[in-house]
């Protein structure tokens, strides 16, 4: 019996925190659940921090790997002579280290509060009822080990092929059989490099924060997160699995019995290139009152995989299908809510659930591809289109046009990520083009060159007053407005697009641009990064 227990100790995940029991209530009825960083004692944190070190050594030794190897082989160490002695000096380390890895065993062994938790592992994982599973939640641990809790198996989908969910594709360029043996032979070391940029240092670019290094600089900033939306909003951690395998980290708060009536209603957020739900945009929609499901993109923090786009929107699918099968919610009750590159898999999600209530785009972009040319020397340009075109397709206008749903668009005026001009030139936003195909798609009659020359001009102002000035100078009546687009929905009842405003004229068309381009739009006076105050989190305009 206590060779088993030392065993379990072994092999056991990492303890990190130790939350209070959640039957704990405050005054104001919510359940408390400070709690505190788990505190190994003297042999076993020494062992770990051994291990953690070596563990870092690995990843250093990893991305460094081909300078490493270039240097070995300049200074003749490659060679069968001398691979040898290498290869005992490493074995000899890996047998030093599972020496640590048994004595961090025993430490655990040692420790009441490490024995408590892997009991209930033990228990949750030959019995996964309720009260296992509340009983675990009062713990944060490594999450390979965290029990799953929904899979894709769960439901049928009719959007799975072979390679995950369906993705909007490139159109080919027609060519003859000749020509299309021709043209792969010519580009085959395009697609070679191609590959090799995308899965090297361009995933890495685009997504730094699935980068190991960055994560383990940011561990106790995320597990502080993680703690105050367990401990203060009693948030509940899930592990959801994905059509190809990838195992998603969750968090969900919910806000149904709180008496709100934003409680109804779950935002479902997507982060950042470099956000996790720790510590990212899910705190506003909670600020607002809203439910909310924050989920890791795979390969952040603790979800499993690569952020390349299949396994995104494989992702994101399996998160839609947890909301709404596990959680309870209808689709019509969702907002998707996305900063920045989160944008992708927000729209692809509207596009594949068009019942969705609506969409929140904050500092998002139309397309990657002119951002990615911004930042790549331009003899690469033929490189860089390929490159992504074909791995890291961020189409987001593209994903957008097919819903029929209300949109917000919030625009950061000093940004300077999107933007391809610098964040001074506010007309080079790229969150300016996601509006132009938005608009010129459901109001082709409205968006005519004359429509889009006096929303390019709001679009120029720099602040609120300017920005005012303009719509005040074309006289906008905004009940006027209204009680046309009414008028036009009323008697028809159609989809987009809407042929609105083909037999009125010139000065109707700029007023019905403005009024759509005020109502689709927010401009939020800020950079980037900065995070989106609760009071700037608003539900889209639906007429």
């Amino acid at each position: 019996m206590a060779v088993w227990q030392w065993f379990r100790c072994f092999s056991g995940p990492r303890l990190q925190r130790i939350h209070r029991s959640p039957d704990q209530t405050r005054p104001d009825g919510r359940s408390s659940r400070r709690g505190f960083n788990y505190q190994p004692k003297g042999l076993e944190k020494h062992t770990d921090s051994i291990l953690g070190w070596a563990s870092t050594v690995w990843s250093l030794s990893y991305y460094s790997s081909p300078l490493l190897l270039c240097y070995l082989y300049r200074k003749g160490y490659i060679c069968s002579s001398k691979l040898v002695p290498v290869s005992q000096y490493l074995g000899t380390i890996l047998i030093c280290l599972l020496g640590v890895a048994c004595l961090r065993g025993w430490g655990r062994w040692k420790n009441p509060e490490y024995l408590q938790f892997i009991s209930i592992l033990e228990e949750n994982k030959r019995n996964h009822s309720p009260e296992n599973k509340r009983k675990l939640r009062c713990f944060t641990f490594d999450f390979p080990h965290w029990p799953q809790d929904f899979s894709w198996r769960e439901v049928s989908s009719p959007k799975l092929t072979k390679a995950g969910v369906s993705l909007l594709k490139p159109e080919p360029k027609l060519r003859g059989t000749a020509d299309s043996i021709l043209y792969s032979v010519r580009t085959l070391p395009c697609h070679i490099i191609g590959y090799l940029v995308a899965h090297t240092f361009g995933r890495r670019m685009l997504y730094p924060g699935s980068v190991g290094l960055l994560q383990k600089a940011m561990k106790p900033m995320l597990m502080q997160g993680q703690a105050k939306l367990i401990e203060e909003y009693d948030g509940q951690r899930n592990k959801l699995v994905a059509c190809d395998g990838n195992e998603i980290d969750t968090m969900f708060v919910d806000r149904r019995t709180d008496g709100g009536h934003n409680g109804k209603t779950l935002v479902i957020c997507c982060e950042g290139n470099a956000g996790f739900y720790e510590v990212g945009c899910m705190n506003t929609p909670l600020d607002a009152g809203y439910s909310v499901l924050g989920w890791n993109h795979p390969g952040f923090g603790d979800s499993t995989g690569v952020p390349f786009p299949q396994n995104e929107a494989n992702a994101m699918d399996v998160v839609i299908q947890f909301a709404v099968h596990k959680l309870g919610f209808q689709l019509n009750d969702i907002i998707i809510y996305a900063w920045s590159i989160g944008g992708f898999t927000a729209t692809w999600a509207v596009m594949s659930y068009p019942e969705i209530q609506s969409l929140v785009l904050d500092a998002s972009f139309d397309d990657l591809l002119p951002l990615a040319l911004k930042v790549m020397p331009e003899s690469w340009r033929p490189l860089v289109q390929y490159t992504v075109r074909r791995y890291v397709n961020l189409n987001n206008a593209e994903q957008l046009l097919k819903y029929q749903g209300p949109v917000l668009l919030i625009r950061r005026s000093r940004d300077e990520i999107i933007t391809t001009g610098g964040p001074e030139d506010i007309m080079s936003n790229r969150g300016n083009d996601l509006l132009l195909k938005l608009l010129q798609s459901r109001y082709p009659k409205i968006m005519t060159d004359e429509g889009i020359r006096v929303v390019k001009q709001w679009l120029g102002a720099s602040n609120q007053l300017e920005e005012a000035s303009v719509y005040s100078g074309y006289e906008v009546d905004d009940g006027w407005c209204v009680s046309v687009l009414q008028s036009y929905q009323t008697d028809r009842d159609v989809l987009f697009p809407w042929t609105v405003g083909e037999d009125m004229t010139q000065e109707g068309r700029r007023q019905l641009a403005l009024f759509l381009a005020r109502k689709y739009m927010r401009n939020f006076e800020s950079t980037h990064c900065t995070p989106l105050p609760a009071s700037e989190f608003h539900s889209p305009w639906k007429l």
